[in-house]
């Protein structure tokens, strides 16, 4: 059979919604300032995680239109979908991207849209009066017939407990991304050797050479915050700096100071405040060898 795929595909509305809501949630998660447009966010990332990816992969699996009827494309359509998302933040887990937003995002647009075209050729092997096709106003409508059409009180019970299942469990994950709750309030503050790790530290130095470390803060604060970033050697201040920091930002940058005098024991402090408070917010130092 010869396939005419671009002669079908406007009749494949469904598969080509599927790839462009997919394809518009990818700039509106991404790409400053649309990323900062929330409401859209969630109007276009609601469905790529809670239904495209389960109706991409039944449109594949299911490609007549007597496979499954209305009811049964849309529920599974929906719990595939839920069951398809943490598995591959599962596997990402295992990866170097780790489950974090922009590999998950990548991720899941391309096992969508890699399921609708897969379920685009498969319809296009079939011949057209057999292809499910979705004619939305004749879709809900068959919906509902095969509503009527259940046999017992006992499927129509499971078939509207199977509905409100799904409206809870898309009313709750919208909830929970919408309103986040807020966990402890703190700020990271490390000093590193280097190389970037926690080893390697410029302890032992003669007179006159440099030591350098990294410092870094990263603001958990739930709030917008800038740091007053102190650095001090035996008590005399040797660099200063005001880091202004979002929730959830980091900042990382070398420091390099320089020992003036022979000791044991030379304390270097690296003390961080919140602007407008006197007190210490978080401290770290380290004992530095001068040997001449």
């Amino acid at each position: 059979m010869k396939l005419n795929t671009l002669k079908n595909f406007p009749k494949d509305r469904d598969l080509a919604l599927v790839i462009l809501f997919t394809l518009l949630c990818i700039p509106f998660v991404l790409v400053p300032p649309l990323n900062e447009i929330s409401p859209i966010r969630i109007i276009l990332g609601l469905p790529l995680v809670l239904f495209l990816p389960g109706y991409a992969l039944i449109a594949a699996l299911f490609p007549r239109k007597d496979d499954l009827d209305g009811i049964e494309r849309v529920a599974l359509s929906f719990g595939l979908s839920i069951a398809i998302t943490p598995l591959l933040g599962l596997a990402l887990n295992y990866t170097p991207f780790g489950i974090r937003l922009s590999p998950i995002l990548i991720v899941l647009s391309v096992f969508t849209i890699s399921l609708a075209m897969g379920a685009y050729v498969r319809r296009s092997m079939i011949p057209e009066e057999d292809r499910f096709v979705v004619e939305f106003a004749a879709f809900f409508k068959s919906m509902k017939n095969s509503f009527k059409a259940t046999d017992t009180k006992i499927d129509k019970i499971l078939t509207v407990g199977l509905i409100i299942s799904i409206i809870i469990a898309i009313s709750m994950t919208a909830y929970v991304i919408t309103t986040p709750k807020e966990g402890e309030k703190f700020t990271e503050f490390y000093v590193l050797g280097p190389g970037g790790k926690a080893e390697d530290y410029p302890t032992n130095l003669k007179v006159g050479e440099e030591g350098e470390v990294i410092i870094g803060v990263v603001n958990h604060e739930y709030a917008n915050v800038t740091y007053q970033l102190e650095v001090k050697l035996n008590g005399e201040v040797i660099g200063e700096k005001s880091i202004g920091l979002m929730h959830n930002e980091t900042w990382e940058s070398p420091f390099t100071f320089r020992a003036k005098k022979a000791g044991e024991d030379q304390k270097l402090e690296v003390l961080l405040y919140k602007e407008g408070v006197k007190e210490v917010y978080r401290s770290l130092h380290l004992w530095v060898d001068v040997k001449r």
